[in-house]
C-alpha cells in the first residue's frame, strides 16, 4: 500500500486572499507534493489559479453568509457539517489520509474531530489568536473550540501570544503546543531602488508614501492612521497614505475622509496583484499596520509587517496580538498604541522629519528576516513537526 498522505483543510487558501491563506499556501507549496493534499474553499478564479502550481487541490464550498451558520444548533450549520465531514471521508477514502491538518479550529477542526471519532485520524489546528479569541464570546462556540483544540494531537500557533491564550484562556498544556511564525519569500519581497516610473504608475510621484496592506476591517486601524494624517500633513503637506484591500469598511472609511477633508492624502487601492503589491512595499516610505485589539478580537502576528521589512521598509505596528514578534522593537520597526492617533503621528512625523535615515532601518528589517523569517527555513520545522503525527 502507498503511503499515507496528510489531507490540509482550509476554507482560505488562493487565490482568496488573507493572510492565513498565504500562509499555507507558502509553506505546504514548499513540501514534497505527493505527501499532501488539500481541501480549500472555492472562489472565482480557483480553476485558473489551480492550473498553475504542482498541489492536488479539491474545492469545497465553505463559505456562509453570517458567524452563526457554522454553528450546530441551527439547522444551516448541521446540513453544513454534514456536507463538509461526507466530502472528507470521501477524501480519507480516495486520497489514503493518515493525517488532517486543519486551517482553524471552526469550521475545520470541528468537522476533523467528527471525522478522529469515527475513524481514528488524528489531526492537527492551526491557531492564529484571533480565531479562538473571537470563538470566546459565544458559548456555543466556545464548547465546539474546546472539543477541537482538546482532542488535536498539536496545535500550531502562528505566534507566541497565541499560544499563551491557548494556555492562559483555553488551559492547553504547553506540551500540545508548537510556534511557527508565518514568514515571506525572501526572493520575491526584495528591496528596489527608488523608481520614479513605477511611483508615477500609482499615482504617487515624488510624495513621502505611507503604505498599508490589510483587509478593511476596525482592529487594522486605518482609521486612526487616516485621524492621524490630520497632523502629519501639518508638517509634511504632501504626505499620502496608500491602502490596499478590501472589506466592509471601505464606505465607512472613505466618508471618514471625507469629513476630514483628506481626500488628497488617502488612496484606496484596493486588490492588487502579488507584483504591484509588492512593487508598493519596494516604493512605499513607511509600512504601517496601526492595529488595536477589539474587545476580544486581536492581531495573531501581522505577516504584511514580515513582507515590508523583507523588502527593506521601516514598519510600525500596533500594540496587539502578537505584532511585536514580526520586528526588532526599535531596531527595524515600533511598536505603538494606536487606540487614538495622537502617538502614531508623532512617530510619523518623526520619522517623515528624518527621511534619510529610514533606509537604515529597513536594511536592519531585511537582515532581520532573511535571518529568522525565512519560508523555507519555516518548511523545514514544519516537516519535523507533521511527522511527528504523521503514522
Amino acid at each position: 500500500m502507498s503511503a499515507k498522505k496528510i489531507l490540509l483543510i482550509s476554507e482560505i487558501f488562493p487565490p482568496i486572499n488573507g493572510g492565513s491563506g498565504r500562509w499555507f499556501w507558502e509553506l505546504y507549496s514548499r513540501l514534497p507534493a505527493n505527501e499532501f493534499c488539500v481541501l480549500a474553499g472555492e472562489s472565482v478564479h480557483a480553476d485558473e489559479f489551480d492550473k498553475t502550481h504542482h498541489m492536488q487541490v479539491h474545492r469545497f464550498n465553505m463559505s456562509i453568509k453570517q458567524w452563526a451558520d457554522w454553528g450546530i444548533l441551527n439547522w444551516t450549520g448541521i446540513k453544513f457539517y454534514w456536507r463538509l465531514i461526507r466530502k472528507i471521508l470521501h477524501l480519507v477514502e480516495s486520497e489514503n489520509i493518515g493525517a488532517i491538518h486543519c486551517g482553524r479550529c471552526i469550521p475545520e477542526g470541528v468537522a476533523a474531530y467528527i471525522v478522529a471519532k469515527l475513524k481514528g485520524i488524528p489531526y492537527l489546528c492551526f491557531v492564529h489568536g484571533e480565531d479562538v479569541t473571537n470563538a470566546a464570546r459565544s458559548r456555543e462556540f466556545t464548547w465546539m473550540v474546546n472539543k477541537a483544540l482538546k482532542s488535536s494531537s498539536k496545535l500550531i500557533c502562528n505566534s507566541q501570544n497565541s499560544k499563551n491564550v491557548l494556555m492562559k484562556d483555553w488551559g492547553c498544556p504547553e506540551s500540545q503546543i508548537e510556534v511557527l511564525n508565518p514568514g515571506v519569500d525572501t526572493n520575491k519581497f526584495i528591496p528596489a531602488e527608488y523608481n520614479r516610473e513605477i511611483r508615477n504608475k500609482f499615482n504617487w510621484q515624488d510624495r513621502p508614501v505611507i503604505l498599508t496592506v490589510s483587509r478593511l476591517e476596525e482592529r487594522k486601524g486605518h482609521d486612526m492612521l487616516i485621524r492621524a494624517l490630520d497632523i502629519v500633513k501639518a508638517h509634511h503637506p504632501d504626505v499620502l497614505y496608500a491602502i490596499i484591500g478590501g472589506g466592509d469598511r471601505r464606505t465607512y472609511l472613505e466618508d471618514l475622509v471625507e469629513s476630514l477633508k483628506l481626500s488628497d492624502h488617502v488612496m484606496f487601492m484596493s486588490e492588487l496583484s502579488d507584483e504591484q503589491m509588492i512593487e508598493c512595499y519596494q516604493q512605499c516610505d513607511i509600512f504601517a499596520l496601526p492595529n488595536r485589539t477589539i474587545g476580544l478580537n486581536i492581531e495573531g502576528f501581522g505577516m504584511v509587517l514580515v513582507e515590508a521589512q523583507s523588502c527593506a521598509k521601516p514598519v510600525i505596528g500596533g500594540n496587539s496580538g502578537g505584532t511585536p514578534e514580526t520586528m526588532i522593537i526599535g531596531e527595524t520597526g515600533f511598536v505603538i498604541d494606536c487606540t487614538e492617533p495622537t502617538k502614531l503621528a508623532t512617530k510619523l512625523v518623526e520619522l517623515l522629519n528624518n527621511r534619510m535615515n529610514l533606509p537604515s532601518i529597513g536594511q536592519k528589517g531585511r537582515e532581520h528576516v532573511v535571518n529568522t523569517l525565512d519560508w523555507q527555513a519555516h518548511a523545514q520545522k514544519a516537516q519535523v513537526i507533521f511527522k511527528s503525527l504523521n503514522p
